[in-house]
């Protein structure tokens, strides 16, 4: 072991322990042209320019030195439509070139703590710009697709908006996963075989949909599995298999009540400096009221970052040496986290992960994706699991709890009328109008509203995205009834608007 306790284990496949896969879910809602300060497009720039870039830049560094193999990556389709869409990308640069020019603003500022943190800032908004104009700005699936042709991650697909799946009728599934896969091919020049489900939600039967869609594998919580993370299962008669999140290694790094962004080195996400708009605070203790936190230190928080890896490839190490004392066999454990941990809410979390990425083969664990791990026969037996999901009690209180009854009813009915209006319009002739009213309809059914309202964040906020993307489906949808003319010009306006995943075509429905 070297001096911070981290076995650095060097040889052969045959000297490894076992394995470890890291899955990140990229996701947030469309919010183009859907409001942009406190909440809205806020969201997308700044979780583009603190967390995915970053996160990108880490694979992209470590695949300079010959790794690969390195993390299996979730994008939506609505976050792969924003990447690409020319209006989020103009904003996302102009954004940046304000953050600049914020920074400068602060650098002239006679708190000599302020003025440092404006140098800081200055620097990182420099280096996004330059990365922004050298190559974002024409799209990120350009990036994304030689990452995944390279082989360094695994990109994982999804349903189109993002609907908490289980709710939806049979359909409605299929359409947004065949939608997705196809938005998919369309970006990155393939069809992923794994999915992030949206919410890790699941109902008995959603795998049938999921093979029929040409989906291999998909993530779900631990307790889906009763614990049995140690490697994936088969879904029922299914070819469908199921990697569970190993909440006991997940949790060292985020849960509800510990982990390591907590630590009080690390930069404080609540803590602002609200005439710049910046954080120059760290989180000191818990207990410590914001007017009272300790000046943030960046080199003293990477190093904090550093040994926070150190801590988790021991911990990663150790519940390996356990597992396969238990099974008599090598084992799997899976790491899942929303992207934006790494970077946005946790600052030096880009740190954290490549460090935890150069060390854990050092102490003889294998990093993989999880296509890689499904193929190596990572595979156990067949499991049935039950309505579940990744939110609190791991089961649908979220996202049909009391609180949200009338989101579900509403969604429901939404969806019977959707079904309704195509069948009553179907022809062999592609019509806009209806493209645009399954759009509205998918963008009013995703998962983020009623999260938000069950959490009380932003809930204001998501009622109104509800009610827009409502509003517009019954326009659209009495006009299509009375007024093929109107209705297409409905559709037009409100494309320009809201239009992602042009390919969508309700006669797939």
């Amino acid at each position: 072991m070297n001096a911070e306790g981290v076995s650095l284990v060097t040889g052969s496949v045959a000297d490894e322990i076992g394995t470890c896969c890291l899955v990140l879910h990229t996701h947030l809602p469309w919010v183009a042209h859907a409001g942009a300060w406190p909440v809205g497009e806020e969201w997308l720039h700044q979780a583009f320019t603190s967390s995915w870039r970053r996160v990108i830049e880490v694979c992209e560094r470590l695949a300079s030195e010959g790794r690969g193999s390195l993390l299996t990556l979730g994008i939506t389709p609505t976050v792969a439509a924003m990447l690409d869409d020319p209006y989020c990308l103009t904003e996302i640069h102009r954004w940046t070139g304000n953050w600049a020019l914020r920074a400068e603003e602060l650098v002239a500022n006679n708190d000599r703590q302020l003025s440092g943190l404006g140098r800081f800032e200055y620097g990182a908004a420099v280096e996004c710009l330059a990365d922004l104009e050298a190559r974002w700005l024409r799209g990120g699936s350009p990036i994304l697709r030689r990452l995944a042709d390279d082989g360094i991650v695994e990109l994982l697909g999804g349903p189109v908006a993002h609907p908490f799946l289980p709710l939806l009728d049979d359909r409605l599934v299929a359409h947004s996963l065949s939608t997705g896969a196809d938005d998919a091919e369309l970006r990155w020049g393939f069809r992923p075989t794994g999915i992030w489900a949206p919410e890790c939600g699941y109902r008995p039967g959603l795998e049938e949909t999921y093979a029929s869609h040409g989906v291999r594998r998909l993530l779900v919580d631990g307790p889906s599995l009763h614990g049995r993370t140690a490697r994936a299962h088969p879904i029922g008669e299914s070819d469908v298999v199921a990697f569970g999140r190993d909440l006991e290694v997940t949790y060292r790094v985020w849960s509800p009540k510990s982990g390591y962004p907590g630590n009080g080195a690390y930069r404080d996400f609540h803590t602002f400096d609200h005439a710049s708009g910046f954080r120059p605070a760290r989180v000191t203790s818990r207990r410590t009221a914001p007017e009272d936190k300790a000046p943030w230190n960046p080199m003293a928080a990477q190093a904090m970052a550093r040994r926070d890896a150190r801590d988790f490839v021991e911990v990663v190490r150790r519940r390996l040496l356990d597992l396969a004392a238990s099974t008599g066999r090598k084992a799997l454990t899976v790491a899942a986290y929303d992207t934006e941990l790494f970077g946005h809410w946790w600052y030096e979390g880009p740190v954290w992960l490549e460090e935890v990425l150069r060390l854990l083969p050092r102490a003889g664990v294998r990093v993989s994706t999880l296509d890689a791990a499904q193929e190596a026969g990572h595979v156990g037996a067949p499991v049935e699991i039950a309505t579940s999901s990744w939110g609190s009690g791991k089961d649908w209180r979220v996202w049909a709890g009391p609180q949200v009854t009338d989101i579900v009813e509403a969604g429901e009915s939404l969806g019977q009328e959707l079904l309704a209006t195509v069948d009553s319009h179907r022809s062999l002739v592609r019509n806009p109008a209806l493209d645009q009213l399954c759009r509205e309809a998918y963008l009013a059914l995703a998962s983020d509203w009623a999260f938000m309202v069950s959490k009380d964040s932003a809930s204001e906020y998501a009622r109104s995205r509800i009610t827009t993307h409502s509003g517009r489906f019954q326009r659209l949808r009495l006009a299509i009834d009375t007024d093929p003319l109107e209705a297409a010009e409905i559709a037009r306006e409100y494309a320009t608007l809201d239009g992602p995943w042009g390919h969508l075509d309700a006669r797939l429905l």
